[in-house]
């Protein structure tokens, strides 16, 4: 805990520019964090690598940095700590996603992930688009668990799960589902997060440095 005190003191105290040079790995500074960086592997939507993930980093801002820190210091208190299944996100893996979703007959984790929506309607059901606030490197996508076994609360849905069923709002789940995603929600917004109507894991922070730059860097 000290040391994410620490971090967090640190961070603050830099003179931030505009550069993606200073992008934060988290994991580096806040080990008790636990990092799945889906689009490394092959457990997506697309259902392999995505273009510009080089490395299974999470990177943010330093900014950002800062509230996830604080995050994990709050969860913490009761054991529980913070995954992340992706952070900054370069515009060459955008790109990508939406190449993929030009080829119709590729639907080779439509089960896992798109059961319910036509591939074909991806983009006007805004679950793909050719930009991404994660581009801009202070959005992250996140869960909660347990420190001691490393296991997910129970969120009603998975990750990237493009339904209804995902908006952080829906009531067809059981009650400790929604309370954990409350859990989820109240301790992002504490420490400066914004969380999205459609997705129970994706949090952007709300004064975030780099509003109006998308970034190409790959994660390395």
């Amino acid at each position: 805990m000290k040391k994410v005190l620490g971090f967090i003191a640190a961070i603050s105290a830099c003179s931030v520019q505009a550069t993606t040079s200073v992008f934060i790995d988290i994991k580096s500074q806040v080990p008790s964090i636990e990092t799945e960086i889906r689009y490394f592997g092959g457990d997506n939507f697309v259902g392999g690598r995505i273009d510009g993930y080089l490395a299974p980093k999470c990177l943010l801002s330093p900014a950002a940095a800062i509230g996830v820190a604080k995050a994990q210091q709050a969860l913490g208190e009761f054991g529980l700590g913070l995954k992340v299944f992706d952070c900054y996100r370069p515009q060459s893996a955008v790109d990508h996603f939406v190449r993929w979703a030009k080829v119709l007959k590729d639907t080779k984790h439509k089960a896992k992930f798109y059961p319910d929506v036509p591939k074909s309607e991806l983009f006007q059901r805004g679950y793909i688009a050719a930009q991404s606030g994660h581009s801009r490197g202070s959005t992250l996508d996140v869960t909660v668990i347990d420190l001691a076994t490393k296991e997910e609360l129970d969120m009603g849905s998975g990750w990237d799960y493009f339904s209804p069923v995902s908006w952080p709002s829906y009531q067809a789940i059981s009650a400790n589902q929604r309370a954990n995603r409350m859990l989820l929600a109240k301790v992002m917004s504490s420490a400066g997060f914004m969380g999205l109507t459609e997705e129970w894991w994706h949090f952007t922070l709300l004064n975030e440095p780099y509003k109006d730059q998308y970034f190409t860097h790959p994660v390395q």
